[in-house]
């Protein structure tokens, strides 16, 4: 499936989706930008959750693949992790595609802002690793399976209720959860992905040229939040959420 752009919105599409990556590989929440761009620009819902899918695939493998390089994440030790991050945004991603979502869109701005408001009021969390709450099991299915399904189903902010879990759970230090977050974003990102091929909703030419834009950007954050580390994560974790529900609170009651 595919449709006809001018160059010139395809250059446009590209910028966003750079901006996004650098957003979404530190705090979460490029789809804000993508998304409405994407409808913007004269795409229908359905394709357009399908092609964000695609181009986010790119910035969230770019920072995983850094991360991992760096060190920052061992992948053994996420094996249980990573798949139910996977089979719950595959059975988010089936039930999306043969019902309606809009009950979440009245859910997500008060998840979202009470991310931003626990780093807000909460200064000190993140900043040095502490004692686990679950086991790396519990947290695979009380975390990543029940995130990768949001993330299958609707998406916007999946980033940020990863980095809030491994920080609250799993006991790790912003900088930490945000590498481990982009590694789980980028299984739910994947597993998404395949289901709408599937469904023959995806613009291949589109999402490609937005993908280049995601891995650009999304390199550029990664080696950000190991300069930056907790002073970069947390102010954008605080922004990003209350930008989002803001965004959100303003689509569904005004």
């Amino acid at each position: 499936m595919d449709i006809s752009i001018s160059y010139q919105l395809l250059l446009l599409l590209f910028v966003v989706a750079l901006l996004a990556g650098f957003i979404d590989s530190i705090a979460g929440g490029g789809g804000l930008l993508t998304v409405p761009a994407l409808l913007a620009v004269g795409i229908a819902p359905q394709a357009a959750l399908a092609t964000n899918k695609l181009q986010s695939c790119g910035g969230s493998f770019s920072a995983s693949w850094y991360f991992i390089r760096r060190r920052m994440v061992n992948l053994s030790e996420m094996k249980l992790s990573i798949l139910l991050a996977f089979v719950g945004s595959a059975l988010g991603t089936l039930l999306v595609l043969h019902i309606q979502s809009d009950f979440l869109r009245v859910l997500l701005p008060i998840l979202t802002i009470s991310v931003g408001l626990y780093f807000l009021f909460c200064p000190k969390i993140g900043e040095h690793d502490r004692q686990r709450r679950l086991s790396e099991a519990q947290f695979a299915i009380v975390a990543a399976m029940v995130v990768g399904f949001y993330d299958g189903f609707f998406g916007p902010g999946a980033g940020s209720f990863y980095a809030l879990a491994y920080v609250t759970l799993a006991g790790f230090n912003l900088t930490k959860a945000t590498a481990h977050t982009k590694v789980l974003n980028f299984t739910s990102n994947i597993a998404g992905l395949l289901f709408f091929v599937f469904s023959g909703q995806v613009l291949w030419t589109i999402g490609l040229t937005m993908l280049v834009g995601q891995v650009i950007g999304a390199r550029i954050g990664a080696k950000m939040v190991l300069s930056k580390g907790k002073k970069l994560i947390r102010p954008m974790l605080i922004i990003v959420s209350t930008v989002m529900s803001l965004k959100l609170i303003g689509e569904n009651f005004f």
